[in-house]
């Protein structure tokens, strides 16, 4: 509660007597104590406010009018803020010296006052006949602790802040420029009786409950009811007590409360007014419709007069949910699965809720069924069952394959079956209907079946400790087993390809093959069936590789197979040969001389080949050399020559006749043979060797030596100019050249057959002459390695000398025709 702040005036001559006070809110004083301290400034000493009085003077217009015949003095006034009618704010006072008047002196009439009256409990009017002169009027009330003045222009006046249902003694002085007038005679009003506080409030829609505290001075109370739309007739009540209820209201209507207290006198106090509006009725004619797929129930009804707001329940056994809304209708959010709701509503206004509707029960969908099982009994055959939920009718089972084909059961009982297939996943879902619908989505359960098994095993490769197989790919398969078993021998490869190599089996042995599919779901499926492979044959081993004298060999081996065909092949530089027997040895003839061979057997069934056996290294003997040629060097030693063989490593040339035999062994490709007697027909042989000892006897033409040197050669002079040359035979026929070799010339000459000397007819004399010799082969070749002679040929005149022996050219003696070369 405000009050205004009022000012204390004291005032006290030079002598500190006391003269005279005042109590009055000055023009432009502050109305409350936060203007107080907001007019304070910055005055402050040692923390407390202090009042800057001096610039409320203005606004005192008349010094305090000592008694009549008082002569003017200087007061010394004081001032003091009152804050409060109990509590003086009085820490400091300021003191301002002013000069007074002295009374009678050109003041104005004293005024006259005619009546002092309330009719509100915090102020009283005074009204009073004009004074001539006066410009205002100072209106003062007392009530014997406080003094409150207002200044007015005319009459009537009002003075206000006062206290209700007190009494006042209320006196007036008229003020001009020349002063103001002695105080009027008092005249003693009270004010009324303060208005009463109420509380109201509507305990239901038909009434409002008036409350109210005491009232001071009050013996009795009137309160009065209305419509606030001015509609309908005024109730009113008297009453002592205080509180107060009115009933048979309109529900939701606003009404106007006015209560006043009256005194002993019957005289009425201030009025109190208030509006207060009656609870409204429950709603009516409720509609619930439920969305199953949201969970949300949609309420509707008919409004409520004076109704604000709606609040919508909705209880169960173990929640409550609700909604507010301000029109009529509201979505209950988030309802439960499978549970009973009773609807109710409460309308609400500023005075409070209704009581609530009737209720209206609402059973939302089943909850999604749980506990689902899957179980495949047999391959094709899937068993779903669930568990039974509240408030489901029925059951519709839906199961999607992963291809997107869908089948769906419907039944009331707990348990469907479908038909499956291999490799599929299956995306099971259970639902619950009832009359509100179908609950709500589940667990979405997924099954896989087993994977399909592969069919079309194909072997693409298939040996003697290797099978290779394929096959198509199957639905559902992540990765394949296959697993090859005959007897205690297992093998087992695993791959995520349709494809398998089996290694490390036995030769020419029968697997029993099964390919298992496997998912990391469902794991393998073991209802393959199975299937035979054979591997292929063993390797042969070649024991031994026999030859014969026509260039033809026989290869033996050791045979482990059932039904096989044995191929046995030689492959070198110089071609293939190969032969092929289902026993253990076959022979190959015709292989090329000087060659290398490698030869290896595979074994061959209608499943397939062997691995080839180890090789074994074949050499055949090496080729004789063409083109031999014969060369006498002397008449013992000839020279024989032959094309080179690389297979052959050494040769040996044997020359033989019935004499003897002469023999060279050489790594060359030519050899000296000695002691070759002249003149008889030799056999040739030679015998190219390998570097493993392989021989090969090479034949070729007799070969016949050449003849003899002739013995005895001398020169004879013929005639003055010519020369015979002499010799002697040594056995056989033969033909022979002789050649004279001087410095003058060459002089040659051939006997006729059968004779052992030539002529030459013509000879330069003195020289020196070579004589040789020499047998003329059958080729007509001129043999060189006779002996020569050297005679000088004198001159006599014009003619020749003698003829004279030198000696040989060499000293060379020939060997004689018997002596062997060693």
């Amino acid at each position: 509660m405000c009050h205004h702040a009022q000012l204390l005036i004291q005032f006290f001559d030079t002598g500190t007597s006391y003269v005279d006070q005042r109590v009055l809110v000055p023009s432009g004083f502050p109305a409350s104590s936060s203007q107080v301290a907001r007019m304070t400034g910055n005055l402050h000493t040692k923390g407390e406010e202090r009042l800057q009085l001096r610039r409320v003077l203005p606004s005192i217009t008349a010094a305090p009018v000592l008694p009549s015949g008082r002569p003017k003095v200087t007061l010394n006034i004081w001032f003091c803020a009152i804050l409060n009618p109990i509590w003086e704010m009085c820490k400091e006072r300021e003191r301002v010296t002013m000069a007074t008047r002295g009374g009678g002196e050109g003041a104005p009439e004293i005024p006259t006052i005619d009546q002092a009256y309330s009719k509100i409990s915090n102020s009283i009017t005074v009204e009073w006949a004009t004074v001539p002169g006066a410009t205002s009027y100072l209106l003062t009330a007392e009530d014997g602790d406080t003094v409150i003045e207002a200044m007015v222009a005319n009459s009537p006046g009002t003075v206000t802040g006062l206290k209700a249902a007190t009494l006042y003694q209320i006196t007036i002085r008229s003020i001009s420029a020349a002063g103001r007038s002695q105080a009027s005679p008092p005249k003693q009003a009270k004010t009324v009786l303060a208005a009463p506080i109420l509380e109201v409030s509507s305990p239901s829609p038909d009434s409002i409950l008036v409350h109210w505290e005491a009232v001071y001075m009050a013996i009795g109370f009137s309160v009065s009811i209305m419509q606030a739309n001015g509609l309908g007739r005024i109730r009113k009540e008297n009453t002592t007590n205080t509180s107060l209820t009115f009933s048979n209201l309109d529900a939701g209507t606003l009404y106007t409360i006015k209560a006043y207290a009256w005194n002993a006198n019957g005289i009425p106090g201030d009025d109190s007014t208030c509006n207060q509006r009656t609870s409204p009725h429950a709603p009516a004619d409720i509609q619930v419709s439920f969305d199953s797929g949201a969970l949300k129930a949609s309420v509707s009804w008919t409004p409520t007069e004076g109704a604000f707001n709606y609040t919508v329940m909705a209880l169960s056994g173990s929640s409550e949910l609700s909604c507010s809304t301000t029109v009529s209708s509201c979505s209950i959010l988030s309802l439960r699965c499978g549970t009973e709701y009773l609807i109710s509503i409460l309308a609400s206004n500023d005075a409070g809720f209704s009581k609530s509707s009737s209720t209206v029960s609402l059973k939302t969908v089943a909850c999604a069924p749980g506990r689902v099982t899957i179980r495949e009994d047999s391959p094709g055959h899937l068993s779903v069952a669930w568990s039974n939920v509240d408030l489901g009718d029925y059951y519709v089972a839906f199961v999607k394959s992963d291809d997107g084909l869908e089948v769906h059961c419907n039944t009331s009982l707990t348990q469907c079956n479908f038909l499956s297939e291999c490799g599929f996943t299956y995306f099971i879902s259970v639902f619950a209907y009832n009359k509100a619908g179908q609950s709500p989505l589940g667990d979405v359960f997924s099954y896989t079946t087993a994977p399909c098994c592969p069919s079309d095993i194909n072997p693409v490769l298939v040996s003697s400790d290797r099978v290779e197989i394929v096959w198509s790919p199957v639905r559902g398969a992540e990765l394949y087993e296959t697993k090859a078993v005959a007897g205690y021998n297992v093998v087992e490869c695993n791959d995520t390809a349709p494809a398998c190599t089996l290694s490390a089996l036995e030769c020419n042995t029968k697997y029993n093959v099964t390919v298992y599919s496997f998912s990391e779901v469902r794991g393998s499926n073991m209802s393959c069936t199975s299937h035979f492979i054979t591997t292929a044959p063993c390797s042969p081993e070649i024991k031994n590789i026999s030859k014969d004298a026509l260039s033809t060999i026989n290869v033996h081996w050791r045979a482990t197979n059932d039904d096989a065909i044995y191929t046995v092949t030689a492959q070198g530089e110089k071609g293939l040969y190969r032969c092929s027997s289902k026993g253990e040895t076959c022979t190959m003839g015709s292989l090329p001389c000087g060659s290398v061979f490698s030869v290896t057997a595979v074994a061959e069934t209608e499943v397939g080949r062997s691995l080839p056996s180890y090789r074994v290294p074949l050499e055949t003997a090496p080729c004789c050399p063409a083109g031999l040629t014969i060369t006498q060097v002397t008449q013992s030693v000839i020279n024989v020559s032959w094309t080179f063989e690389t297979v052959a490593q050494t040769y040996v040339t044997i020359l033989e006749s019935h004499i003897g035999q002469s023999k060279c062994h050489t790594h060359q490709s030519h050899c000296l043979l000695g002691c070759i007697t002249c003149g008889i027909n030799y056999t040739v042989a030679l015998k190219a060797i390998s570097a493993s000892g392989l021989t090969s006897d090479c034949t070729y033409q007799s070969y016949f030596s050449s003849a003899c040197c002739p013995l005895g050669v001398k020169l004879y002079r013929l005639g003055p100019n010519g020369i015979r040359i002499h010799w002697q035979v040594s056995g056989g026929s033969a033909n022979y050249s002789t050649d004279l070799y001087g410095s003058k010339g060459i002089f040659t000459c051939a006997p006729r057959a059968g004779l052992s000397f030539c002529d030459v007819t013509e000879i330069p004399c003195g020289d020196i002459y070579t004589v040789m010799v020499s047998p003329v082969a059958e080729t007509g070749l001129k043999l060189t390695f006779c002996p020569k002679k050297i005679y000088s040929v004198t001159c006599s005149g014009s003619t020749l000398g003698k003829v004279i022996y030198r000696g040989k050219s060499n000293q060379n003696d020939t060997a004689s025709p018997r002596q062997k070369q060693t």
